[in-house]
């Protein structure tokens, strides 16, 4: 097997690995011998010293030897088999709630024990539960020589198994078996580390390894792997990005008079930082590869209009734009604000979600494959087959962090092969931490709308506990009263529509009784189209003074005269979500209030929520902390990419290591492609959701 790499090596010639173990083991994207290598230990246990028991400290694991001075079967809330094992510096007790008569027999007194476990406190000082132990001999039974490593495990995979079948992998690695893509060790902390070197550290790690820096991550080894791992991620994502370049786009070229037509009749002036964006926007659509790029803009900064100038070159220059919104409601907003702006200059708007059926349907399809329309504007709905352009040129995506990267570029399907693929105008309104953006969107160029229109006034943020929600009730009363209108936001930690539906409808009803010469509407996502349409109608036009919603209206809503928000149980959501709540409010001249109600007992990181809302309306500070708080899977939508699924690298953790692996990633392209694919397909075999793009 010498001459082979491991990569050629299929586990199944391993010892124990049958039909049954290959199939388990492929679940976990493990069909090699080098795929079992970088499966690597989540943690490490230190059995390679006895201590002694006078010395336990609890919560800490450890091995202890003793004799076994009594054990005795205890009936309390439930049947136990409790041990009392002494070694001259103390006693513990052993508790073992599943256990069988021989084990019993087995525990007699004066039997001489090994135990593996984690010290708790118990009622009789500290207690051992169910740990792992045998039975010692008159001799000196030998200690583990090095930390033992714990795997991510699934069902029916033991942690013995794992340690057997890793030591055979680790047995087979020779000189040149696996292979260094990287044409020299990246430096870490002033050392190269070599890849076979990392390997076989991190799977038995010698007895005075610093555990402190395995247990976080921090140790150069660990470092190495995570540095290959996270240059594969962007490795993939810029194949994806130069597959895409290289079918060529339409060029936008020439052609401003819709454009001018339109900010004439817009009534304000772009801001600085708007247009910086759409001057970026217009260089890249002058090019005949597509453009890829991400608009990030805090809550109204006014992305909608640099994506209507954008709509607009590409109508100019006669082709069709699509816009993909990923809930019914934003797509409405996007529908009505296009509708307003673009029936003036004469354009065509089409509309298509996955609730337009039947007659209605064929026709939209008809006048999309006809070039009857200009924009069409829909949901997931513009993804199906049977969707079909005469002449895209433009996909803008809302928040893409909704969508996965293959729903993206599903998009790029629908342009006919002889004009290439359309450009792409992906926006955000949840700002990205710049560690995320660099490694999620490394095949984006990124724009950000960083100012925000004059006139906009800051928000108040306010935190109190639910228990004084009389108070909060006056004070909706008393802004209603002054001409203000007001929002009431329920959410549910289930994620289920009906039961979130059910509470906002009762809250709603409560609101009514409380507040009598109010008129309350209400707004949830079980509602039809049309109903949620003219609510939101009502509401804009001032008829409705209290709006009740559950967070459907999270994006996009637009009322001037809005100025409270009220947010029930705001201590469930997270940072993002509840920076594009209460970007709802503050967008007229009138001073605006948020509220955070949140349910006692407020845990730890509740309350640093609270706390960064009450603190920031920075929508980039805030999500920094979001990143911090909740880590970059839920962030992003895990649908995002599968680059959070990261094995070793963590992104908060190892963001330092990002600008040097940008620099190693346009290396490998231009100077070594050959080693792109192989290392892609070492970290992402399974999950590699680009480069078959």
């Amino acid at each position: 097997m010498s001459h082979q790499t491991l990569d050629e090596i299929p586990v199944q010639q391993l010892k124990g690995v049958g039909p049954k173990m290959a199939e388990k083991l492929a679940g976990l994207s493990i069909r090699s011998v080098q795929d079992l290598l970088f499966h690597l230990p989540l943690r490490y246990q230190d059995r390679t010293r006895i201590t002694p028991i006078g010395a336990l400290q609890a919560g800490a694991d450890a091995v202890i030897e003793g004799e076994v001075k009594a054990a005795d079967i205890v009936f309390g809330r439930r049947r136990s088999l409790v041990c009392r094992l002494q070694d001259g510096t103390g006693t513990v007790t052993l508790r073992f709630f599943h256990f069988s008569a021989a084990q019993k027999n087995n525990l007699s007194n004066g039997t001489r024990l090994r135990c593996f476990g984690e010290a708790r406190r118990g009622s009789s000082g500290l207690e051992l539960y169910h740990p792992e132990y045998t039975l010692v001999s008159g001799q000196q039974a030998p200690m583990e020589e090095a930390l033992t490593p714990i795997y991510p495990s699934s069902e029916g995979l033991s942690q013995q198994g794992w340690r057997k079948l890793s030591q055979q992998a680790l047995n087979l690695v020779k000189p040149n078996t696996l292979v260094e893509w990287l044409p020299q060790p990246p430096q870490l902390n002033g050392s190269a580390v070599s890849l076979e070197q990392a390997l076989l550290y991190l799977h038995r790690p010698p007895t005075d390894a610093p555990v402190g820096l395995l247990r976080e991550g921090e140790h150069p080894y660990q470092q190495r792997l995570a540095f290959e791992e996270l240059l594969a991620h962007n490795l993939s994502l810029l194949k994806l990005r130069s597959q895409t370049r290289a079918h060529g786009a339409p060029p936008f070229i020439g052609e401003d008079r819709l454009s001018d037509e339109f900010l004439q009749e817009l009534g304000f002036a772009l801001t600085g930082a708007q247009q910086r964006v759409v001057t970026e926007i217009n260089h890249d659509l002058k090019q005949s590869k597509p453009m890829l790029r991400l608009v990030q803009g805090d809550v109204g900064s006014g992305k909608t209009v640099v994506a209507a100038l954008a709509a607009l070159k590409a109508v100019a220059c006669g082709y069709q734009v699509a816009i993909m919104a990923p809930t019914e409601i934003l797509a409405e907003q996007h529908f009505t604000n296009f509708g307003h702006w673009m029936q003036p200059l004469g354009l065509s708007i089409g509309w298509l979600t996955g609730k337009v059926k039947g007659k209605q349907r064929k026709q939209q399809l008809e006048a999309m494959l006809e070039h009857q329309v200009d924009i069409v504007i829909g949901t997931h709905a513009l993804f199906q087959d049977e969707v079909q352009f005469a002449k895209l040129g433009l996909a803008i995506i809302d928040e893409q962090h909704r969508f996965g990267v293959h729903q993206r570029l599903a998009l790029k399907e629908k342009a006919s092969a002889d004009i290439g693929h359309p450009h792409q105008l992906i926006m955000t309104a949840t700002p990205i931490p710049r560690t995320l953006a660099m490694s999620a969107y490394a095949d984006l160029d990124t724009s950000v709308i960083d100012e925000l229109p004059p006139g906009r006034t800051p928000v108040t943020t306010v935190v109190i506990d639910n228990a004084r929600r009389a108070q909060i009730v006056e004070r909706v009363r008393n802004a209603c009263s002054e001409g203000r209108q007001t929002y009431w936001v329920c959410t549910l930690i289930e994620e289920s529509e009906a039961l979130e539906a059910q509470a906002a409808e009762d809250t709603c009803e409560n609101l009514q009784a409380l507040l009598p010469e109010l008129n309350v509407g209400l707004i949830h996502g079980r509602m039809k189209a049309d109903e949620k349409a003219s609510v939101m109608q009502a509401f804009k036009e001032n008829g409705l003074d209290l709006l009740v919603a559950t967070t459907v209206i999270e994006v996009g809503v637009d009322v001037p005269n809005a100025s409270l928000m009220i947010i029930e149980n705001a201590e469930r959501l997270g940072l993002a979500q509840l920076h594009q709540l209460r970007g709802r409010v503050g967008r007229g001249s009138t001073a605006s209030h948020c509220v955070l109600m949140y349910q006692s007992p407020l845990g730890q990181q509740g309350k640093q929520r609270l706390q960064t809302m009450r603190q920031s309306s920075d929508g980039f500070v805030i999500a920094e902390k979001d990143l911090e708080l909740r880590g970059p899977g839920e962030l992003l939508g895990t649908r995002q990419t599968g680059l959070m699924q990261l094995r070793i690298a963590d992104l908060e953790r190892d963001s330092h290591l990002l600008e040097q692996v940008k620099v190693v990633a346009e290396q490998l392209l231009q100077q070594h492609p050959n080693a792109v694919d192989p290392l892609i397909q070492r970290w992402l075999a399974d999950g590699e959701q680009y480069a078959q793009v």
